[in-house]
């Protein structure tokens, strides 16, 4: 059973920055399915994408791998392929949710966890595919451009990136209204306008998005020779990047 993302459903005398402890660790599946829309279908579209570029004999890394959602999933779905699948996250609370889940709903024979920060240090090799869904965004703007490059470089040929992220708006009226829609959505899922407030406030020297624009030319300025949106939603979007 999901617990119930409640965390933030009482005033907070003063907010502090978000991060991912047993507490959130605790009832983060339920928070971001409630939080990201269309979030399984993401899942679902990550996953497919992902089997298509997977080549025998390399790894697939899921860079903040959170409670395992993704590795699960891919160790299912890629089970006929010599593939190694390997999840980092800077959270051991997360690790220790994602071993528990992959130990249920996967094959924990194709999986391995790792603790590692990506504002520090990342090292990805003979990679076909590299997903970061909702990570990005929480590396530190001056760090992006060396991860990347990092994971660019990592990659076998013909590999991909695939990014799900929160993203800007085009320009501030648009901006402001796709957040107001999103708040919406939240809404819908349950959440109170406290909870909303709340929690944008303690994200937000945490959480830095770009626009696609922005993250487009990052991943062309680490190397990436084709990369298109293939998903947006207001303010979220999925970008694959081939090398």
């Amino acid at each position: 059973m999901i617990d119930e993302d409640n965390i933030f459903d009482m005033p907070i005398r003063q907010a502090s920055d978000f991060i991912f402890n047993e507490q959130v660790s605790r009832v983060f599946d339920d928070m971001v399915f409630r939080s990201v829309p269309f979030y399984d279908e993401l899942q679902r579209m990550t996953v497919e994408l992902a089997c298509r570029f997977a080549q025998s004999g390399t790894n697939i890394y899921d860079l903040g791998c959170s409670t395992g959602t993704t590795m699960c999933m891919l160790s299912k779905s890629l089970s006929d392929q010599q593939v190694h699948l390997i999840g980092i996250d800077n959270s051991q609370d997360m690790l220790a949710k994602a071993e528990e889940k992959i130990r249920a709903e996967g094959d924990p024979s194709v999986c391995a966890l790792q603790f590692g920060d990506l504002n520090q240090e990342i090292e990805v090799s003979n990679a076909s595919v590299v997903i970061m869904n909702w990570t990005l965004q929480f590396i530190r703007p001056i760090n992006r451009d060396r991860v990347l490059s990092a994971i660019h470089n990592g990659l076998v040929n013909g590999g991909c990136l695939i990014v799900n992220e929160k993203i800007m708006g085009p320009n501030s009226f648009l901006n402001r209204v796709y957040i107001d829609f999103y708040h919406d959505f939240k809404g819908r899922r349950g959440y109170s306008q406290l909870e909303i407030a709340q929690k944008r406030e303690a994200l937000e020297n945490v959480l830095i998005p770009y626009r696609i624009d922005e993250n487009v030319a990052l991943l062309e300025r680490s190397g990436f020779s084709v990369i298109d949106v293939f998903f947006r939603w207001y303010n979220w979007g999925g970008i694959i990047a081939i090398k």
